[in-house]
């Protein structure tokens, strides 16, 4: 069914069987085309190596550091305790039981491996989509914060904050963002680390320039469409809420925000999902983002097309899962 009633005449099942198969078909055509595509490019696909970026097994080497005969071998479990004998004296190491390399008897020179722990860890693409998803969130909620005070400054009869809202905006959205990061992290940073460094204060990582400016960026728009969802609410409903006795911020926060909020949900979701993407730029200033771990690791391993699909495909599953949280929030507001 149409979701404007009156406007079209109600489709039948069967139409939307047709039509749900032509979308379907269109899709199998696309990834068919796709497919036949990669084969005619001479390149070897190397995707058995891809697991690696997500998990992989370390294996950390427990030496000897005298030489000597290996004494005895103490069971305790998941653990052994090792120990060996020589001329140099007596060495006692704890290594794991699953790893152990030796035998009672043997004899082990300065540097040989008594034991080997393995232990899975995190790989690049983890590490690079964790610092993504970081930097993502609290740009998100500093830019909603700053974007909401600058869009409520933005309609203020007050001069001072009008126009101060309007500079701010116009400056932001007037120059590209990856010129900003370079000003937030070169000559901001680089002033506000060198003041830090001469009172004796750590200086700030680079990590919070990068969401500062993120932020800074977002809020700009985020402000426009605060003033925008705000400056649609009918006038009466300002009037009848001052005409009840309610203040200016009151009639604000429970009449015009709560109905605003609403319309302006969808606009604000395709806001943060671009912040997201946005978030790949922050390579430029040494924040090892998703992007900036996918090109290391493009560039050590040789497999362009694989680590660059892979990206592109988490990316996706970033902006699609905070795309299906705000309809969420869409369907409980209505």
């Amino acid at each position: 069914m149409s979701l404007y009633p009156g406007l079209d005449r109600p489709k039948g099942p069967l139409y939307n069987k047709i039509w749900f198969g032509v979308f379907a078909a269109l899709v199998v055509l696309t990834l068919a085309g796709v497919y036949g595509a990669s084969q005619y490019v001479d390149y070897v696909w190397r995707w058995n190596r891809v697991p690696q970026y997500f998990f992989y097994q370390e294996s950390v080497k427990v030496q000897a550091e005298f030489g000597g005969e290996v004494a005895s071998l103490e069971d305790q479990g998941e653990q052994t305790r090792v120990v060996v004998t020589g001329p140099d004296g007596d060495e006692s190491r704890l290594v794991p039981t699953a790893g152990l390399s030796v035998s009672q008897g043997d004899y082990v020179y300065p540097g040989d491996v008594l034991a080997v722990s393995k232990f899975w860890k995190a790989g690049l693409f983890l590490q690079g989509l964790w610092m993504t998803l970081k930097v993502s969130f609290i740009a998100i909620i500093l830019g909603m914060f700053l974007g909401l005070l600058t869009g409520l400054a933005r309609i203020s009869d007050n001069p001072a904050f009008k126009w101060s809202a309007i500079t701010y905006i116009e400056l932001v959205r007037g120059s590209p963002l990856l010129v900003q990061l370079m000003v937030w992290y070169y000559v901001i940073g680089t002033l506000v680390n060198q003041v830090l460094a001469n009172t004796g204060i750590p200086q700030v990582e680079n990590f919070w320039y990068g969401v500062v400016g993120l932020a800074v960026f977002t809020g700009a728009y985020t402000a426009e469409i605060v003033r925008a969802g705000i400056q649609s609410i009918n006038v009466g409903q300002m009037e009848a809420a001052r005409s009840l006795g309610m203040s200016y911020a009151e009639s604000m926060r429970k009449v015009i925000m709560p109905q605003a909020l609403k319309r302006i949900l969808p606009a604000l979701a395709g806001q943060f999902i671009s912040l997201v993407k946005d978030s790949s730029l922050l390579g430029v200033i040494a924040i090892r983002e998703l992007t900036k771990i996918t090109r290391e690791a493009a560039s050590a391993s040789l497999m362009n097309y694989e680590m660059w699909l892979i990206c592109a495909v988490l990316y996706l599953v970033l902006t699609f899962t905070l795309s299906v949280f705000v309809q969420s929030l869409e369907r409980k507001a209505v």
